[in-house]
């Protein structure tokens, strides 16, 4: 039985590793070849950081947590190495998650604002901001490490390796920068676009004004056709496009925050605990398995906020149909065919909100407007009247 369970978790973790490298690859690739996709800067900087993780932690993560590598020796400075990597790679993925978070609730909740002020320059110092702030973060897990030649195996090469009040500190400051205020920011984003989600399925198809306006009963032609054109009219109801978007909109909100605590919670909840209670920093396969339910974040990022991206399916498709030599018209109506039943939420939700907050902005009278009001009866002034025949 424990052959099999040492298979089946060897499996697990190739399983995730190769996931994490080829989802992250395809979606940063799509991102990088098409210029109307760069705008998703934050996007590709994840599939980049988390692509690094699949390349340099989870092979590591392998060798730490099969018996199969138990011959396997790490130096100090290997350690210390690999510690450097670990605390880095997964404060620089939750950084970029929360500003993500907070991207999408200008995009959504301040369209306006958001296409003035994100610019190139903004999205360079966020990232800058995060590779700082996560190299200072691993700084501190450096600090009061034994100094000398010794070695310690594979599976205890952790923070715990040289123990000291230095390192419940840092336990406690990476678990509140990386994990707890991520955690209130992204609840905070979600909360609000949630509710601009509620709005937008709330909303109706509006009424003609030829069926609210009270009309007095006539016996002409004209009036009779007007009652009876009148009461055909469809009642005020939601369209199922805007019903199907509000609905998979809250959803894809549930399973992104979902997502984050189910992968990070236990990781962070495991090093509190072991930092603050005496003994409890020794339970190597109880991390093994918190450090993994992580690293799993890496390998579903891609789908969650790329995949879910209905540009960048769009775009995936249309590749893969080129390299397929699929004919243009097939695309084509391959393509019509996925916008209409796919369609993003980010989307939907800004065009609910331009429709409930910018409402007065979004429609306000242009010269083009009059004009298509005169055309539709109101005179102009100076204008010859038609004669009717």
């Amino acid at each position: 039985q424990s052959i099999a369970q040492e298979v089946v978790g060897l499996l697990c973790m190739v399983l995730l590793t190769l996931t994490a490298l080829v989802a992250n690859t395809v979606v940063m690739v799509v991102i990088l070849k098409t210029p109307l996709l760069r705008k998703f800067i934050f996007v590709c900087h994840l599939c980049v950081v988390d692509l690094l993780s699949a390349i340099f932690l989870m092979p590591i993560g392998i060798i730490s947590s099969s018996s199969c590598f138990n011959r396997v020796i790490y130096s100090i400075a290997e350690c210390q190495a690999l510690i450097f990597l670990n605390v880095c790679f997964i404060s620089a993925s939750i950084l970029t998650i929360s500003i993500i978070s907070v991207e999408r609730y200008y995009y959504i909740v301040h369209p306006m604002r958001y296409e003035v002020k994100m610019t190139i320059r903004l999205a360079v110092a966020g990232v800058i901001f995060i590779w700082v702030k996560s190299v200072l973060i691993t700084v501190l897990a450096l600090v009061g490490w034994p100094q000398g030649n010794g070695a310690t195996s594979a599976s205890r090469c952790t923070v715990y390796w040289s123990p000291g009040a230095h390192k419940k500190v840092f336990v406690i400051i990476f678990s509140i920068v990386c994990f707890v205020l991520p955690t209130i920011i992204i609840f905070a984003v979600y909360c609000s676009v949630y509710r601009v989600a509620r709005m937008a399925s709330l909303q109706q198809v509006p009424v003609p004004a030829q069926a609210v306006a009270p009309r007095h009963r006539s016996d002409s032609i004209a009036s009779q056709v007007t009652i009876i054109t009148t009461r055909n009219l469809p009642l005020p109801r939601l369209t199922p496009e805007r019903f199907l978007g509000s609905n998979k909109a809250i959803l894809t909100l549930v399973l992104i925050v979902g997502q984050f605590l189910c992968c990070w919670l236990p990781f962070f909840a495991f090093h509190l605990h072991s930092s603050v209670a005496a003994g409890a920093a020794g339970s190597g396969h109880g991390e093994m398995v918190v450090t993994w339910i992580a690293y799993s974040s890496f390998a579903i990022n891609p789908f969650f906020y790329g995949l879910l991206n209905r540009q960048i399916r769009e775009e995936l498709a249309r590749l893969r149909r080129s390299c397929l030599n699929r004919p243009l018209g097939q695309e084509l109506c391959l393509s019509v065919s996925e916008a209409s039943v796919q369609e993003n939420f980010l989307q939907f939700l800004q065009r609910a909100t331009c429709t409930l907050e910018t409402h007065t902005s979004c429609i306000s009278a242009s010269p083009r407007n009059r004009l298509d009001q005169t055309k539709m009866g109101f005179p102009i002034p100076g204008q010859v009247p038609e004669e009717s025949s």
